[in-house]
This record gives C-alpha cells, sequence and structure tokens, in this order.
C-alpha cells in the first residue's frame, strides 16, 4: 500500500482524505513513477466538484487522487514504452492524479528532468508553465508587441509573464493589489484586477494592448475583450470554449508532449524561466496546499513534496 490524497465522493474539501491505496500498475504507453514532487493547479480541485477535463473518465472511480502534473523516478514502464529506463528521473502529466507517493504518467508526456532544475520545479513544468509557453506561442506576437495577461499572480500567469518579455514582448499582468510586487519583478507593468480593469490597462498602456492570454475568466475575460481590435489574439486557459468563442476568441489547445516539456525545461536551464515556487508542503498537508490554490491565494506556484 502507499498514501495518497483523494477524494471520496463529488462535493467540497469535506470529500477529501490522505489515505492508503494500492500501487497502480503501468499500461501501455504508461510509466509507474515513485512521486518526488507534485505541483497544484486550479484544475486539480474542479473534477471532485464534478466538472471534468478532456480525457476524464465520464464515470470517475472512487477514491479518486487529486493532481495533474509530477516528478519523480521511474519504478517500472509498461508495455510498448522506451527510451525510458527504472531509475530516471523525470517529469510529466498524470494519467489519474499525482498527489501520492506512486503515479502514472502518460509516457508520451513525460520528459527526462536534466541536471539543474530540482524535482520540485520540475513538478511544476507539465501543466503551468506548458501552458503558458503554449499560449504564448499561439499568439505569436512579434518583439515590441503588447500582451495583457489576466491572472498574472498565479503559476501560469507568471510563467507567460517571463516567456513572454524573453521574446521581447512588453508584458502587462493583471493580479490583485497583494501580488503588485511580486507580478513588477518578473518585469510586467502591474494593474490591478476589479471593475473597471479596462480604464486601468488603458491608462497603463496608453498605446494599447494587441493580445490577451487570459487565465481568469468571467467578467475579466469579457473586460479585457473589449480592449482588442483583433479578437483572434484573444486566447484563454481560464474559460470555457464557448465562452471565449462567443467574444470572438478560443480557448488554448495544449501540445501534451515530451517535446513541449523538454522545451520548458531548457527555459529554466537558460535563465528565462523562474517556477516561482513560493510553498511547499508535505504530502500530509496536501489539503493546505490545496486550499491556498482553490481559494485563489497562491502567488507562483504551491508543491506538495513526497520525498525520497
Amino acid at each position: 500500500m502507499s498514501e495518497a490524497y483523494v477524494f471520496t465522493r463529488y462535493g467540497g474539501p469535506e470529500t477529501e482524505a490522505l489515505t492508503d491505496v494500492d500501487p497502480p500498475g503501468p499500461g501501455p504507453g504508461q510509466l509507474l513513477v515513485a512521486v518526488r514532487a507534485a505541483g497544484v493547479n486550479p484544475v486539480d480541485w474542479q473534477p471532485r466538484e464534478g466538472l471534468c477535463r478532456p480525457g476524464d473518465p465520464a464515470e470517475r472511480v472512487f477514491p479518486a487522487v487529486f493532481g495533474s502534473e509530477a516528478a519523480g523516478v521511474v519504478e517500472a514502464a509498461g508495455p510498448g514504452v522506451t527510451g525510458f529506463a527504472v531509475g530516471d528521473p523525470v517529469f510529466g502529466n498524470t494519467v489519474d492524479g499525482g498527489y501520492a507517493e506512486y503515479a502514472l504518467l502518460s509516457a508520451g508526456a513525460t520528459a527526462h528532468r536534466p541536471d539543474g532544475p530540482s524535482f520540485t520545479d520540475a513538478a511544476t513544468l507539465p501543466v503551468a508553465a506548458a501552458t503558458a509557453h503554449d499560449g504564448v506561442r499561439r499568439l505569436g506576437l512579434p518583439a515590441g508587441a503588447t500582451l495583457l495577461v489576466t491572472g498574472a499572480g498565479g503559476g501560469v500567469g507568471a510563467a507567460a509573464l517571463q516567456i513572454a518579455r524573453a521574446f521581447g514582448v512588453r508584458v502587462v499582468g493583471v493580479a490583485s493589489e497583494a501580488k503588485k510586487d511580486f507580478v513588477e519583478s518578473l518585469g510586467a507593468v502591474h494593474v490591478p484586477s476589479g471593475p473597471d480593469l479596462a480604464d486601468r490597462v488603458r491608462a497603463a498602456a496608453p498605446g494599447g494592448v494587441d493580445a490577451v492570454y487570459d487565465l481568469v475568466g468571467g467578467d475579466t475575460l469579457a473586460e479585457a475583450a473589449t480592449l482588442l481590435t483583433d479578437r483572434t489574439k484573444l486566447v484563454t486557459a481560464g474559460a470555457p470554449p464557448g465562452t471565449v468563442a462567443a467574444l470572438g476568441g478560443s480557448r488554448i489547445a495544449r501540445a501534451r508532449t515530451a517535446r513541449v516539456l523538454d522545451e520548458v525545461a531548457a527555459l529554466v536551464l537558460s535563465g528565462v524561466l523562474d517556477p516561482h515556487v513560493t510553498r511547499t508542503l508535505p504530502l500530509e498537508r496536501a489539503d493546505a496546499a490545496l486550499r491556498v490554490v482553490e481559494d485563489g491565494h497562491a502567488r507562483g506556484k504551491v508543491v506538495i513534496e513526497v520525498g525520497g
């Protein structure tokens, strides 16, 4: 048996528990990994409330393990897997949860951890950094353009600011007043979140914005859209496809591949990208880690460290 942080039914935090589970066995195209660290993301708590992500099963089997990204050491490889050996340090997207001592990773969405980034830093790359990478690449802005990022103080937002700046793009970050110093430390112009956002952005970027990368959705997305003359430059990872399509934009299509993971790891190695892990907690405190992110108070990335 091994420990995992799970939810036992649909609902709120009252459904969560740290419990013993049988270690999973790797199927075709999968790796069994002894987890050293697991990133915590907003998408992690949504399945607990019954929301389905792409690739989720129609009927979930309980107890269900939380988590969508992890880093650790290969314990076993399933049929058809090549390029990985027992003992390899890796990081990638989990198949059925990562807040656990052992997790299954999809071999096609797993990369070797290079020398340099710790397991803790590597665990932040498959979801937050890769989502930021895919969004900035999708927008394809030239050097000198201005990008507005909403939700700029979180893990994806912080990575998007850094990656865009590396491409020579001017960045304006929307975040709470409490995250002002953090956003500015990443080289962005900070704009406080809240009503009348568009007016504050126009004041901060009098030349206008060329694109919007939204990580919030709702009223923030709708108001940010009014700043664009070309709505094809409106992308979101914070709202459903139908919502952003009605505004003329689109949702980020994630490229969940080892190639993308290698690229974001290279950004870390080159010094372009700092994962900005601002809080780490052990597996037995996974509830506290999840609350920080679910309540919207995370600055940078929160990571659960499992051991090893």
